[in-house]
């Protein structure tokens, strides 16, 4: 379900009363740049993970032509 019009504007309400005007844009650049640093630790973890299937694989070529 998607949340309504009104539902976020009483959590934007909710977060503007225990924040304030002032930390609002502030957190919302912290979490910005959370975002952005999972995205790219997962980018990095992919990219680490499929050398290491690579690796694997090459070591594993050389016994497959032995047998």
């Amino acid at each position: 379900m998607r949340p309504g019009l009104w539902q976020i504007l009483i959590v934007v309400a909710i977060i503007a009363i225990l924040f304030g005007a002032k930390k609002i844009p502030e957190l919302a650049r912290s979490i910005g740049k959370a975002k952005g640093e999972f995205k790219k630790g997962l980018v990095e973890g992919e990219q680490e993970e499929a050398k290491s299937e690579e690796a694997q694989a090459k070591a594993e070529e050389p016994a497959k032509e032995l047998a």
